[in-house]
């Protein structure tokens, strides 16, 4: 008899909204009515730096991207024969040198690898400063591990060069083959060189040349511009910043004095924050639900229960009687049973804050795949006091 196979069908969910409907009894008259154990607290976003919260308008980094060779490789480089561009590049690198092939000969190696380097170049960076760079495999080599990256100038995206590239890689991963058996470590493409590059020109940077600065909120949200407004100008006078919309503020330089020490004073400013607006997000490829603090849940009452479909085959084999001019036949006989649970009815409390959403989830026992049915029907009867995002 051949392994069974389950194949789940997503679960039923049945959500009914309670709102409005007492759970407690009424109490009779003259007796004392219930107290509730805790009162309901607003959740507080609690406090952070500007800097955590904002960057300064123009102070961002320059991605560069630039093409090269690696060599130095032990046999695991690109087969030239099905990767033109490795033995052109390597024509053309030995061309500086003096070295000509004949023409038509294309050179088979297999210590060579084409690459692409990539790097962030910082803010303010200047001639002679060193960058980290990430070097990656272009063609169909095996591995880097062990191989020495050639002088690579890379460039902006205005075409400019900004930084010379150089030096031996980084591998994290290791792996060996033999005998038609291949064993691999982590990602063994790829690998960074820590200062491989060095910076060659400087970008022009105005921000601190013009008489206001724009804060660039992380996120969009009006609360927070306006409470950083309020803290800037709380501490240095006011009228000094002003939020423009819900992701910039605007703040006025001193005419003379220093301004770096200026910005530096506004990024350490502690801002209190807003609550954060309720959200579930839910990754329906890994079946992953996270909540914020914010999360309220409304009185309501979920069934759960799970249907499952279980196929098994059985081989049959069919045999001729003797002497006689048949053959023998193998078929398979299939048998298909569906089992459904029955459904549940649990009731959850209205839940005040995370850890009462969270125990109220968990006492329906259900699995994350089933969580996210759950959350959207709970959703869909307004119980649930949360934005759903489905990644």
């Amino acid at each position: 008899m051949s392994p069974v196979a389950r194949r789940p069908v997503p679960a039923a969910v049945l959500a009914l909204c309670l709102a409005g409907a007492s759970l407690a009894a009424t109490p009779a008259p003259g007796a004392r009515a219930p107290v509730a154990a805790a009162a309901a607290v607003a959740p507080s976003g609690g406090s952070e730096r500007i800097r955590d919260l904002a960057s300064v308008s123009g102070v961002r980094t320059n991605q560069l991207i630039g093409y090269g060779v690696v060599v130095g490789l032990d046999g695991s480089g690109d087969a030239t024969n099905q990767v033109q561009f490795t033995g052109q590049s390597v024509q053309a690198l030995l061309s500086q040198f003096g070295v000509t092939l004949p023409p038509g000969v294309t050179p088979q190696m297999r210590n060579v690898a084409a690459v692409m380097i990539t790097a962030a170049l910082p803010a303010f960076a200047q001639p002679g400063q060193q960058i980290d760079i990430t070097v990656s495999s272009l063609g169909n080599a095996k591995s880097l591990r062990g191989g020495t990256l050639l002088l690579t100038p890379l460039r902006g995206a205005d075409g400019e060069i900004y930084a010379m590239a150089q030096g031996n890689l980084v591998i994290g991963g290791a792996g060996a083959q033999a005998g038609g058996s291949k064993v691999a470590i982590n990602h063994m493409l790829a690998g960074r060189v820590p200062g491989g590059a060095t910076v060659e020109r400087a970008v022009p940077n105005a921000a601190l040349t013009s008489e206001t600065i724009q804060l660039e909120l992380n996120t969009t949200d009006f609360s927070t511009a306006r409470r950083v407004a309020e803290a800037i100008n709380r501490r240095l006078g006011d009228a000094v910043a002003d939020p423009l919309d819900a992701r910039v503020v605007q703040v006025r330089l001193p005419a003379a004095g220093n301004r770096v020490g200026f910005i530096a004073e506004i990024e350490n400013i502690e801002v209190a924050l807003a609550p954060p607006q309720a959200k579930i997000i839910v990754n329906a490829r890994t079946g992953s639900v996270v909540m914020n603090q914010a999360v309220r849940l409304g009185p309501c009452a979920v069934a759960h229960g799970s249907l499952s479909v279980t196929v098994s085959s059985t081989p049959v084999i069919s045999q001729p009687n003797a002497f006689s001019s048949g053959q023998t036949v193998q078929a398979e006989k299939t048998d298909i049973r569906v089992q459904q649970d029955p459904g549940i009815l649990f009731n959850l409390p209205a839940g005040a804050d995370l850890a009462d959403v969270v125990k109220s989830l968990n006492a329906l026992g259900a699995t994350a795949q089933d969580l996210i049915g759950i959350l959207q029907a709970i959703k869909a009867a307004g119980a649930l006091k949360a934005e759903l995002e489905i990644i």
